[in-house]
């Protein structure tokens, strides 16, 4: 399938490693959204990966793997996204673990297919955060920094700024989004109904609605109108 993630305004964001419903897999996948990211901090393994793209697959809806751990790298998904942690202070998620990959498969890529993802985490107290061990004490010109660095100099097609947890500064967001010249900005964190989805579609390019689906199913559902219902 060819996948033009530039057009993307909503995503859903599934973890291999929770449970979620045949029936409400299928509600998700039919539901209009742009696109399903199947990814994790933890817990990721090829096996439950691939049990998860198997069921996805049922349906036409573009499946990206967010690649968090090299083991669980899993042939099949319509684009990878290789997230580099900028402000992440163990240096393996900003080249080391990458390096690691292309090693064992930088001949096998299929590099159409591979998206590079520079991150902002802005949440200390979540597990990815904590994982990468990220600086999250940021204010607006660190993050303004981070922004253009992944941009204007790595050329990251996406800039994703991260709150996983919470919501985060919509001002701050838009500010970031503000700056990118080729870059688009993928905003994920506290996106628990259709309010916050309209708030957060308004700052970022992208939406990632994650939590939600585990947590308040039908009001995560509801963020897919929500969202493309603007102007």
């Amino acid at each position: 399938m060819l996948v033009d993630m530039k057009q993307w305004k909503h995503t859903f964001k599934l973890d291999p490693d929770r449970e979620l419903s045949d029936e409400h897999l299928e509600r998700l996948c039919l539901s209009g959204t742009d696109g399903i990211l199947v990814g994790g901090s933890s817990g990721v393994t090829f096996d439950n990966t691939v049990d998860l793209l198997a069921r996805i697959r049922r349906y036409e809806v573009p499946c990206v793997l967010e690649i968090s751990n090299q083991d669980a790298i899993v042939p099949g998904f319509d684009l990878f996204f290789v997230p580099i942690v900028l402000n992440a202070q163990d240096t393996q998620w900003i080249v080391g673990h990458h390096h690691q990959a292309l090693r064992e498969y930088g001949s096998l890529l299929d590099w159409s297919q591979v998206v590079a993802e520079g991150y902002i985490m802005m949440n200390g107290q979540s597990t990815a955060a904590q994982v990468t061990q990220a600086n999250t004490h940021l204010d607006a010109k660190d993050v303004e920094a981070y922004a253009r660095m992944a941009d204007r100099l790595f050329h990251c097609p996406i800039v994703y700024i991260e709150y996983s947890g919470m919501f985060g500064d919509m001002g701050l967001v838009s500010r970031a989004r503000g700056l990118l010249k080729d870059a688009r900005l993928f905003y994920g964190g506290g996106i628990d109904g259709p309010d916050k989805a309209r708030e957060a579609a308004g700052a970022a390019d992208t939406i990632v609605v994650g939590n939600a689906v585990y947590d308040a199913f039908e009001q995560a559902l509801a963020t897919v109108k929500a969202v493309h219902s603007l102007k």
